[in-house]
């Protein structure tokens, strides 16, 4: 990462009322010295002023726009940082960031370039950077909250506690390496022993409880399985309130797998219509059905739909190996009151998904089922694969600790926990997954 002044659009490119331009580094004022005729001596930091703004080698009359500055370290990157707020036409944009560029020292900001200087000047630790790259790509209210719940450090807080922890072992550690005549007292040995011990087990806990992760970002999978002429396509037209599957009499009908994005209740839920169920010699079909089995054994609950006027709930016995699933009984309308009060005491919820009837009863179980699951979780929610792999790296380490070793070695275990632990959140030299994590942020940010 070089020193000089970057800018960038930090708002959607397009038309817009506003559009903020942000440029940050060493040279960042001199935009208001160099394109408008404010006066720096009485400039005021944090204070809007409306100003118009120039081509700083034409003088050509750009835009006007509200100018805001911040003074380092007091910035979102802790550079000296000034905000364009211009008008959000396509051509104002383009003007303004054109005449950026022709200032000496000034380049183009990279994809989450912003985010990472401000974690190279303390602003943020990397939990907070990705909470801040799930907040900007959040959908749904709890995607929201727990982004919050991150950028406001409660997996940096934890995490910083045990890295502490394994801090203090490792300075007393070492402090015996630096007396070799001297012996760690029995007393301390145990001490150490049982801390390390105690930290690998709040460590396992922390993993065993984060049942969701990666679901609160990427969304629950729910499969709608059965067989055909059931109403699978039907139903999940009704539950996403719009058509993405084809309604037909023909069995057979769905050959591939059709999904869709759902906001349920705060939970981002992705929704696929499979295949219907059956033997076939159709090759087509028959590839079908084989994605419908695959997709039954990846998701996280199963709505298993059949038509209650022809089948019953037995035909789905094969695939009810755990308890995240519901059994529904479609075409409700069109059986006894007698065959209703059998199917609701075997646990089926009746629907009618042509007629649009108790498709609420479904999505009701279904944000219940994600409600305990979430419920069950840890408060610090593991949102990133690589913190779970750092995290298990840290444990492996802490279980080869002991002090029956040349104590050099067992000094050597702790010191890689910790590192193992600072990859989360950026405490150790970690250049090498940098790249990875600022790469997704968009530009501007």
């Amino acid at each position: 990462m070089d020193d000089k002044t970057i800018y960038a659009l930090s708002t959607v490119f397009g038309k817009s009322g506003v559009a903020v331009i942000r440029i940050s580094g060493k040279d960042a004022f001199s935009v208001i010295k160099k394109m408008t005729n404010l006066d720096m001596s009485a400039f005021k930091y944090r204070r809007m002023y409306f100003t118009p703004i120039f081509h700083p080698v034409s003088r050509e009359t750009l835009d006007n726009c509200l100018v805001v500055g911040f003074k380092a370290p007091n910035s979102f990157t802790g550079e000296d940082t000034v905000e364009l707020n211009c008008h959000g036409s396509k051509a104002v944009i383009r003007a303004v960031t054109d005449a950026l560029s022709k200032l000496p020292e000034f380049r183009m900001a990279e994809p989450g370039e912003y985010s990472r200087r401000a974690f190279y000047n303390g602003k943020m630790d990397l939990t907070e950077a990705d909470g801040l790259a799930d907040l900007i790509e959040a959908e749904t209210a709890l995607q929201r909250k727990v982004a919050l719940q991150q950028m406001g450090g409660t997996l940096l807080n934890l995490y910083d506690s045990w890295r502490n922890k394994l801090v203090d072992i490792l300075s007393y550690i070492e402090a015996f390496i630096d007396f070799p005549d001297e012996n760690i007292p029995q007393n301390a040995v145990f001490k150490i022993e049982k801390e390390v011990s105690d930290l690998v087990s709040e460590i396992e806990k922390h993993l065993s409880d984060n049942k969701i992760e990666e679901r609160l970002r990427d969304g629950f999978r729910v499969v709608i399985a059965g067989p055909t002429n059931a109403g699978k396509s039907s139903l999940i037209n009704a539950i996403v309130k719009r058509n993405v599957a084809i309604v037909s009499d023909i069995a057979g009908t769905t050959r591939d797998v059709i999904e869709a994005y759902v906001d349920l209740d705060g939970y981002p839920v992705i929704f696929s219509d499979t295949a219907g169920l059956r033997e076939s010699d159709d090759k087509i079909e028959k590839i079908g059905i084989e994605l419908a089995k695959e997709k039954i054994a990846q998701a996280d609950f199963k709505i298993f739909l059949f038509d209650a006027s022809t089948d019953n709930p037995d035909i789905f016995t094969p695939y009810l190996n755990n308890d995240n699933y519901v059994l529904v009984a479609n075409k409700a309308d069109k059986i006894s009151d007698e065959l209703k009060n059998k199917l609701q005491k075997e646990g089926c919820v009746l629907i009618s998904a042509k007629q649009n009837l108790n498709i609420e009863a479904i999505t009701a179980v279904l944000s219940q089922y994600f409600s305990e699951l979430f419920a069950q979780s840890s408060s610090q929610i593991i949102t990133r694969r690589r913190y779970k792999d750092a995290l298990t790296e840290c444990i492996e380490n802490l279980q080869r600790f002991n002090l029956n070793k040349e104590i050099e070695l067992s000094a050597e275990d702790i010191r890689l926990a910790c590192r193992a632990i600072g990859k989360i959140t950026g405490r150790v030299e970690v250049d090498e997954i940098l790249d990875k994590i600022f790469s997704s942020f968009c530009i501007g940010k």
